[in-house]
């Protein structure tokens, strides 16, 4: 079981939850931008950009940095490492059960299969 802080996933999945935060993240991977850059694909205000952003400061997922007036955004991969340990668990978890599943559907073909060629 992947043992994790659950406030600090809630928060992980909630910034996540928002495709415009998504949108945002995405565009932070080519490079750090400005928070009115990043507002500029929704025409929404800096002010509705400042709050999304707030969401993904609070999550890890992006930093501040202010230069004059100018707040400069950087993503931070670290905490994509906790949404990534929390997926494999369940990746495996759910690879293990559909091989499972696989296993005895091909299993259950197989005395099938012999009974018909005895019959022909």
């Amino acid at each position: 079981m992947v043992y994790q802080d659950p406030a600090g996933l809630d928060r992980l999945f909630h910034a996540l939850s928002d495709p415009t935060r998504r949108a945002m993240l995405q565009a932070l991977t080519d490079d750090e931008q400005k928070i009115g850059d990043l507002a500029k694909p929704f025409a929404m205000s800096f002010a509705a950009a400042s709050k999304h952003v707030r969401v993904l400061e609070g999550a890890g997922l992006v930093s501040r940095r202010i230069e004059g007036r100018a707040h400069i955004c950087r993503i931070e991969p670290a905490p994509f490492a906790a949404i990534d340990q929390w997926l494999s668990f369940y990746a495996r978890f759910w690879g293990g059960r559909l091989d499972t599943l696989e296993a005895l559907l091909r299993a259950d073909d197989i005395p099938q299969a012999s009974t018909r060629e005895d019959k022909t």
